[in-house]
């Protein structure tokens, strides 16, 4: 939309951008988004973090997408994250049996995110690690990161897409262990520090 400057006919100005939304807080969060490891597994890891935007304000309503192989390095092929009723069709919650590899978590009040899962193992000449989706206010197209575990430093010198990063910048790609299986991974939509993104083709 544009909008015109009536004391100066000849002069039309750029109306300011506006974002409807996000509206993600309606149908997209389920109970146990982040519940992603089986119940009593014993490689399950905690990851949390915090989302901010360029001036480093937590951000209350973004979410955080994983998706992750299981601990050989598999693609789990397993459906069961978002269970409904048939008869109902209320949400039935995960099984919490089988690995499905994937969670959906919306950030609370102070933007913090946080998730339990399965350490992934090594695929091919990538070091482990588990894809990340951003969902926030202000992003008419949704972000592609990556968050490395720290642990291996061979196979994070020699993963293909890391070795392709600034030296200065691959830390915000690697999460940093708290305690034995916490890990963080804060997330930064721009500004200094930004998170490394990732774009397709």
């Amino acid at each position: 939309m544009t909008k015109i400057d009536t004391s100066r006919p000849e002069t039309v100005l750029p109306t300011p951008s506006h974002t409807v939304g996000p509206f993600y807080g309606h149908a997209l969060p389920f109970p146990g988004g982040g519940d992603i490891a089986p119940i009593g597994h014993p490689d399950t890891i905690a990851l949390q973090g915090c989302i901010t935007d360029g001036e480093g304000n937590p951000l209350p309503d973004a979410f955080v997408e994983l998706w992750g192989a299981d601990p050989d390095g598999n693609i789990p092929q397993v459906d069961g994250s978002i269970r409904r009723d048939p008869a109902r069709g209320g949400y039935l919650g995960r099984n919490g049996v089988e690995f499905t590899g994937w969670g959906r978590i919306q950030t609370d009040a102070n933007g913090h995110w946080t998730a339990r899962t399965l350490r992934p193992g090594p695929r091919g000449h990538s070091a482990p690690y588990l894809s990340v989706c951003v969902f926030a206010r202000g992003l008419l197209v949704h972000l592609y990161t990556r968050i490395y575990l720290p642990g291996d430093a061979a196979a994070l010198a020699t993963d293909s897409l890391l070795s392709r990063v600034p030296e200065e910048r691959r830390d915000t790609l690697i999460a940093r262990e708290q305690r034995d299986g916490t890990y963080r991974f804060d997330i930064r939509l721009q500004g200094e520090g930004e998170t490394v993104f990732l774009e397709y083709q």
